[in-house]
């Protein structure tokens, strides 16, 4: 019992930590979209002008963007709902059955992967729209601020601080996802141990059932008439 308590209460300290970090892919994926005027610079490219020192984007399509929005979305709804559950076991002191332990291991593992995979798409992304940015600045950081695209009216004021975030959230979430699978997979485990205990508890049970009565059954005598 003390283990199943431990285990709950480490998913859902796992969950509160998944819901703080879905944020912070959320909110500053959001804000990035809104200040580049719903251009998503994930693995945009362009070009400088010399004329006038100007960026000519090439925008690369906003899928990557909705995307990482998509993830943090789906992340925070899970673990809101998940908080709320797990506490609500807790507080009537019970715990998840083998089925929801098992839909648990099968959700962890597709959010740890459509996790990963949005990491990946800010990580690589955000590197090739600063290659092109350090052509010009002695670093992409340094970008942020300048008014290099003025045909497009975007606002580069934030664009560095918020992909770095969303880079921190993605990452993060990956491994605190990590971490809820191994709490689910423990659980589904422990509970296939039981199941396997009762299983043999039953059969000795019947063993030694069968063996009291052929034991009874031999000590009778027909009576002899």
């Amino acid at each position: 019992m003390a283990f199943t308590n431990v285990l709950l209460l480490s998913q859902i300290a796992g969950y509160v930590v998944a819901l703080i970090l879905s944020l912070c892919i959320i909110v500053p994926m959001s804000l990035h979209q809104d200040e580049f005027r719903g251009h998503c610079l994930l693995f945009s490219t362009g070009n400088w002008r010399e004329s006038d020192g100007q960026f000519v984007p090439d925008w690369a399509s906003q899928m990557y963007c909705n995307y990482t929005i998509f993830v943090g979305l789906i992340l925070f709804l899970t673990a809101a709902v998940q908080i709320y559950r797990l506490s609500m076991l807790m507080y009537k002191g019970e715990d998840s059955s083998f089925l929801s332990a098992f839909v648990d291991v099968i959700t962890s593992v597709f959010l740890t992967s459509i996790t990963l995979i949005a990491a990946v798409i800010i990580t690589l992304g955000f590197m090739t729209w600063c290659q092109c940015m350090t052509k010009r600045f002695p670093s992409c950081e340094l970008a942020a601020g300048n008014d290099i695209d003025k045909a497009d009216n975007i606002d580069t004021s934030g664009f560095h601080i918020e992909l770095g975030a969303a880079q921190f959230g993605t990452w993060s979430s990956l491994s605190i996802w990590v971490g809820l699978s191994v709490f689910a997979t423990l659980k589904l485990l422990r509970y296939h141990q039981l199941e396997n205990m009762k299983v043999s508890m039953y059969r000795e049970r019947q063993r030694l059932i069968e063996a009291a009565s052929s034991g009874s059954g031999s000590n009778k005598h027909p009576e002899i008439g």
